[in-house]
């Protein structure tokens, strides 16, 4: 053998030896969870008196050490293209993220016309999403909407009569076929949707799971609502994890604006952990406390079932 080919063949040899192989593949250690913190924008507002600013929000997310900002759609000043750039350069020069759009929309009506609508605003919504370069959308089931008040249908649990003359197999059949209507956009700007436990169809795991597996798409996922179950929370969370793209965190200091829960974080992070979720938990602090102090302790409370 000619030196330079024996110093070749030593050299694969040693490189082959120092590899660990399964079958001749390159062994891929597991990831551990790597869990981060962000913070709804909705913490510091609650649809209560004039929008807080998105910047406010950035700076105290910067400066409590966070990684995220979810922003709750509504709570913006504008959908201009220069408003949302600075929104974009004033997140980036603080260190945080956008985690995620919340939007506001509903595909369970049998009227053609306003399913449109919706669909329509989830597509616009989708390209805002882009514009910004948050990656991930918050979606909702919507609801029969024949409890009128939200006030109201919260002292009733979330539970509302399904709309006469109609069956819940028309509720999903609707649901399904306007997140299908997106998908194409969602594909196009790279911006996840994540179905949420937000009332109507997706009050229960099975309704949730349902329609996740029915769209059948790698571009829905599904936002775990710790706070959205009102019974059985840790069953019921147990259920949707493996599907869980983003998860919004309740907190209720001060009592909540409609309820409170007595959540038990370190077991629902270990719930978390165990499906490997690699993504972001965003506080919603739904408290009636001032805004800064509830963040804060919020904020206290997650880092200690994460630690």
């Amino acid at each position: 053998m000619e030196r330079r080919d024996f110093l070749q063949s030593s050299l694969l040899t040693g490189l082959a030896i120092g590899m660990p192989q399964i079958q001749d593949k390159l062994v891929v250690p597991k990831l551990q969870p790597k869990i981060k913190l962000s913070v709804s924008s909705y913490s510091y507002w609650h649809f209560k008196g004039d929008k807080f600013p998105i910047e406010k929000v950035i700076d105290d997310a910067a400066s409590l050490g966070l990684e995220g900002i979810d922003v709750l759609h509504r709570q913006m000043e504008s959908e201009d293209n220069v408003y949302l750039q600075k929104i974009k350069k004033h997140a980036f020069l603080n260190g945080i993220a956008l985690t995620c759009l919340s939007i506001h929309q509903g595909f369970v009506t049998p009227d053609k016309e306003e399913l449109k609508k919706h669909v329509d605003h989830t597509i616009h919504c989708i390209e805002l999403a882009y514009k910004m370069g948050i990656p991930c959308l918050r979606l909702n089931t919507g609801r029969w909407n024949t409890i009128k008040s939200f006030d109201d249908l919260m002292k009733n649990r979330g539970i509302e009569p399904i709309l006469p003359g109609y069956t819940e197999d028309d509720g999903y059949k609707w649901c399904v076929e306007g997140i299908q209507r997106c998908l194409a956009k969602a594909e196009e700007c790279g911006v996840l949707m994540a179905l949420e436990n937000h009332w109507g169809l997706g009050s229960t795991p099975e309704g949730m799971l349902r329609i996740h597996d029915t769209v059948n798409s790698p571009w829905l996922g599904l936002l775990m609502d710790t706070g959205n179950f009102l019974e059985d929370p840790y069953t019921k969370l147990e259920k949707i994890a493996p599907k869980a793209s983003f998860v919004q965190a309740k907190t209720y200091y001060g009592g909540g604006e409609w309820y409170s829960l007595e959540l038990d974080y370190k077991r629902i992070i270990n719930i978390l952990k165990k499906v490997n979720y690699q993504g972001y938990i965003s506080i919603e602090f739904e408290g009636k406390e001032n805004a800064y102090s509830g963040v804060r302790k919020s904020v206290e409370l997650l880092r200690k079932a994460l630690a």
